[in-house]
C-alpha cells in the first residue's frame, strides 16, 4: 500500500485535498484516525518492518496529527503521540535490529521519570493529566530517538518518508481553507488568528504548515516533481506559505525559513555552485516571497507586517513581543533557583504560577525552560544529551546529508522553544536528525 501511494504522488495529493474538504461536513474524522492505526499496525505486523514500514507510518501519522485534532478525529487527546509510540514499539520488537544501541536516550528517559516523584498537583486536579501533558512528548522523543539512532535509510527512502508526512498536511490546508470565513469580511488584528487556522490553535497549525512548506521547498530545490508540472508544485509552495502567514503565528513560519536557509547553504556547499548561480536562487526566492508578503499584507490590511514587527494594530511597538512567554521563562528560572537539583516536579510549574497571582497561568510554551524548572539539574543533563547526540551524526556526514540533518535539528530546537512539545512533531524531526542517510543501492 505504501508503495502504491509513493508511485502515484499527485493522485494521492488530490485524494488528501478532497479528504480535507469532506471532513468539514461528514463525520469521518474518527474513521480516518482508526484506519491509520488499524492499517498501520497490520502493515508492520505482516511485513515485520523489513523495509522500515514503521518509520513511514510514523511519518504519515505525525503529518496527520494536527489535522486529526482540529477535525475532531482524536480518540484520545494525545492520539498522535500514543500512536507514534505504538508504531515505534511494533517496529522495534517485530523488526530486525538495524541500528547501534545507545544508553544515552535510556538515561534521558530515566532522568525525566525521576521528576514524577515530586509532582504535587492542587486538590481537584489530575496528577495523571499533569504528567501525561508534560511528559508524553519528551518520552515519545526518547523512544523515537532509540529507534532512529544511527539507523540507516537510503536517500530515496528518506525523500519518500518526507512525502508521506506531507500528504496529510495537504488535507489540513484544505480543511483550513474551507473552514475559514470570507477574508474580505474579516477584521484582522495582530494576535494569532483562530479563524484563519480552521478554528484550531494557530501555533500548531503554523508549525505543520511551515514544515509542509519546507518539504515542498526542498523538493523543488532538488528537482523532485510531485505533480505533472513544476509550476503546480510552485503553486503548492506559494499557497502553503500564504496560509501559514494568515495564521498570524510567527514561530512555525520563522522556523521553516531558518531551517530552509541552512538546508540551501549546505546544498550549495555540496554542489560547489558558483556565486552567480547562488544569486539567481536568492533573487527568485526573494521575488516569490515578496509577492506572497505583499498579497498577504493587502488581504490583512497591513496587520501581518505589524504582527511580525511586534507592533499593535496602531503600529506601536508592544512592550512584550513574546506574548507573555518571556515573563513565564523568568518565573521558571526563579523556580529553578529555589529547587536546582530535582526541580519542582512534573506539571507543577503551571500551578505555581497560578498561586503567584501574576495572571500568567498558561502552561509553558518553551520545553527548554520547562525542563529546567520542573526537572532541575537533571533536566539540564537531559537537555545536554539531546543537544549533543545528533552532532556526531552530522560530523561524520557529507554536506548533502548534513543539509537534511541540520535542518531537522533546527526544526526540533526552535519548535520546542516556541511551542514546547504540544504535538509529536518535535519528537519526529529530532529522531530524523539521528538517522544515517546512505546512497541508494546501485
Amino acid at each position: 500500500m505504501i508503495n502504491k501511494i509513493l508511485g502515484n504522488k499527485f493522485l494521492f495529493i488530490c485524494v488528501h485535498i478532497v479528504l480535507g474538504f469532506l471532513v468539514t461536513f461528514l463525520p469521518i474524522a474518527k474513521i480516518y484516525t482508526l484506519l491509520i492505526f488499524v492499517i498501520g499496525a497490520f502493515i508492520i505486523y505482516t511485513t515485520r518492518n523489513r523495509k522500515e514500514e514503521a518509520l513511514f507510518l510514523i511519518s504519515y501519522l505525525v503529518g496527520a496529527e494536527v489535522f486529526i485534532r482540529m477535525s475532531g478525529g482524536t480518540l484520545l487527546y494525545e492520539t498522535g503521540k500514543y500512536g507514534m509510540i505504538l508504531f515505534i514499539l511494533l517496529g522495534l520488537f517485530l523488526g530486525p535490529v538495524k541500528q547501534k544501541q545507545t544508553v544515552s536516550f535510556i538515561l534521558y528517559i530515566l532522568l525525566l521519570l525521576i521528576g514524577i516523584i515530586f509532582t504535587d498537583t492542587p486538590s481537584g486536579e489530575s496528577i495523571r493529566n499533569a504528567i501525561s501533558f508534560n511528559l508524553s512528548g519528551p518520552i515519545t522523543l526518547g523512544l523515537f530517538a532509540l529507534y532512529c539512532y544511527k539507523r540507516t535509510i537510503t536517500l530515496t527512502e528518506f525523500k519518500e518518508l518526507l512525502f508521506l508526512c506531507l500528504l496529510p498536511i495537504f488535507s489540513m490546508v484544505s480543511y483550513v481553507y474551507f473552514r475559514t470565513p470570507d477574508l474580505e469580511e474579516m477584521v484582522f488584528g495582530t494576535l494569532s488568528n483562530f479563524d484563519t487556522s480552521g478554528g484550531f490553535g494557530p501555533n500548531q497549525v503554523a508549525t505543520m504548515i511551515g514544515f509542509g512548506a519546507f518539504i515542498l521547498g526542498v523538493f523543488l530545490f532538488i528537482r523532485i516533481n510531485l505533480s505533472v508540472y513544476i509550476f503546480l508544485d510552485g503553486f503548492f509552495l506559494t499557497y502553503f506559505i500564504y496560509r501559514g502567514l494568515l495564521t498570524f503565528s510567527r514561530g512555525g513560519m520563522i522556523t521553516a525559513v531558518v531551517a530552509f536557509l541552512f538546508f540551501a547553504f549546505f546544498m550549495f556547499l555540496f554542489q560547489k555552485v558558483t556565486l552567480v548561480k547562488v544569486s539567481k536562487y536568492v533573487f527568485v526566492s526573494l521575488i516569490l516571497f515578496l509577492g506572497i508578503w505583499l498579497y498577504t499584507s493587502n488581504i490583512t490590511g497591513g496587520m501581518i507586517a505589524n504582527r511580525y514587527a511586534g507592533e499593535n494594530t496602531m503600529g506601536v511597538k508592544k512592550k512584550d513581543v513574546t506574548a507573555g512567554r518571556g515573563k513565564i521563562i523568568n518565573m521558571q528560572l526563579e523556580s529553578f533557583y529555589e529547587s536546582p537539583i530535582f526541580g519542582i516536579g512534573v506539571g507543577n510549574g503551571k500551578y505555581k504560577r497560578i498561586e503567584t497571582g501574576e495572571h500568567v497561568t498558561a502552561a509553558s510554551h518553551n520545553e527548554v525552560s520547562r525542563l529546567i524548572e520542573e526537572h532541575g539539574s537533571l533536566g539540564i543533563i537531559a537537555l545536554l544529551i539531546l543537544l549533543i547526540a545528533p552532532l556526531q551524526n552530522m560530523y561524520f556526514s557529507n554536506n548533502y546529508q548534513r543539509a537534511f540533518l541540520i535542518s531537522f535539528y533546527i526544526f526540533w530546537f526552535l519548535t520546542i522553544n516556541h511551542s514546547a512539545m504540544r504535538i509529536a512533531f518535535p519528537a519526529f524531526v529530532y529522531g530524523l536528525s539521528l538517522i544515517r542517510i546512505v546512497p541508494d543501492e546501485s
